[in-house]
């Protein structure tokens, strides 16, 4: 009995042993930045301390930064435990950067209706003349064609997607041995991708996919909230609320929240700039625009000062981002939106401001004029009487004799003395 249950034992603990391997699902959609290489960095250090079966990472990009690109290839070369690029769900893509970091993967996936390529570099910040594109273009041909003849992938069509930007379907892309194989979904990867070989530095590695714990890693939201920020359309409307919240509190001190709002905004879109490629100029229009809507608060003129903040605006918008990549341009859906509402929004500020200005007194010595008074005591010609008016009783003169108990309009104030004149009938 005691062999028995000793035996019950071990084949318990080796159960459980089995059963202790997990794979690590991480997942990644948008532009490729400081964030996502942080992000693959992260999840690969956790798979690699956990023992991972493998990393699985669900990959939807238009592209992003040479410098990010490389920080997620170098992770991936680098990775002790293998890593499945999966382009996912159908509808996604890998484009530019995002060739790279699938083609470097031990296993690149596709879902049906995804495509990958057109990883020609293009121009992020500074324009690049004819003879930096040119190297340029070869240092990125260089450097995809090693990652293909590291993972025995099709090197041909890797220098073709960034010379001519050619692009592959999900299907072309198996046949041309772009990638290893397309899956349904995460379930059909496993299934497809259990018992497969893969080179770990030098190293063969059997991958065991089935029936093993399937554990999901988000990005934080940390993360996620400075990856969201990130967008070219969200760092631009964060600029332009926040400086027209800083504005908004200048001109009306003591308001606070709007000032508070805009400073939090400002830093960050600031801290977006830092991963987009911003143009200073675009920047100088932006607040020049301002400028010329806060003017209006200031000095109305009743219109010229908000037309042209709006076309120095409109002019910075599209100046912004100096780049001829598409989704790193702020879209126009966007920045017409924006700048006439705040064009609109200083308008009103300007309206409020002359109707303020223009406005009779309701208060004080100048608010008195004009108001109706009721005569309490006979006025004669140069003699003083008396007035009832707002609950007081006041002095008052005419150049008329008036009777009490008739109404007067108030033609001056001097001192505590008012001057009246009768009241027409």
């Amino acid at each position: 009995m005691k062999k028995l249950g000793l035996f019950i034992l071990v084949i318990l603990i080796l159960s459980c042993n089995l059963n202790s391997s997990v794979i690590i699902l991480a997942k990644f959609e948008g532009i490729i930045g400081a964030i996502s290489a942080r992000y693959m960095e992260k999840v690969i250090r956790k798979a690699e301390s956990e023992g991972a079966e493998c990393l699985i990472f669900l990959l939807d990009t238009p592209g992003g930064t040479m410098t990010a690109m490389k920080g997620m290839v170098k992770s991936e070369l680098n990775s002790n435990i293998p890593v499945v690029v999966f382009i996912y769900p159908r509808g996604a893509g890998a484009g530019s950067a995002g060739v790279f970091i699938t083609l470097a993967a031990h296993i690149a996936a596709m879902a049906p209706g995804t495509n990958i390529g057109a990883a020609h570099p293009v121009s992020i910040g500074k324009k690049m003349d004819k003879e930096m594109s040119k190297k340029v273009t070869n240092d990125a041909v260089a450097y995809i064609e090693s990652i293909a003849q590291e993972r025995g992938r099709n090197v041909r069509w890797a220098r073709d997607a960034v010379r001519k930007s050619v692009s592959a379907a999900a299907e072309d892309a198996l046949e041309l041995n772009v990638i290893d194989v397309i899956a349904q979904d995460v379930d059909d990867l496993l299934e497809l991708i259990d018992g497969t070989t893969v080179n770990i530095k030098g190293e063969t590695k059997v991958i065991n996919t089935k029936d093993v714990l399937v554990k999901e890693i988000n990005l934080s939201f940390r993360e996620n909230f400075l990856n969201r920020i990130s967008n070219p359309n969200i760092a631009y409307t964060l600029l332009t609320l926040g400086s027209a919240g800083l504005i908004y509190e200048i001109t009306h001190p003591g308001a606070i929240f709007p000032g508070l709002v805009g400073a939090v905004c400002l830093i960050l879109a600031f801290f977006a700039f830092q991963t987009l490629p911003f143009s200073y100029a675009g920047i100088a229009l932006i607040i020049m625009g301002m400028i010329m809507f806060f003017l209006e608060t200031r000095t109305p003129t009743n219109g010229p000062l908000t037309i042209g903040g709006i076309v120095t605006m409109l002019i910075g918008s599209a100046m912004l981002f100096d780049t001829d990549v598409p989704f790193l341009k702020v879209s126009w859906s966007v920045i017409l939106p924006v700048v006439i509402f705040l064009g609109a929004f200083f308008l009103f500020v300007a309206w409020m401001t002359v109707r303020a200005m223009t406005k009779k007194p309701t208060t004080g010595k100048k608010g008195l004029i004009g108001e109706i008074a009721t005569i309490k005591s006979n006025i004669l010609p140069g003699k003083t009487g008396s007035v009832f008016i707002h609950g007081e009783y006041w002095d008052a003169v005419s150049d008329k004799k008036i009777k009490s108990g008739e109404e007067v309009i108030i033609v001056s104030v001097e001192g505590l003395k008012l001057t009246v004149k009768q009241k027409k009938v």
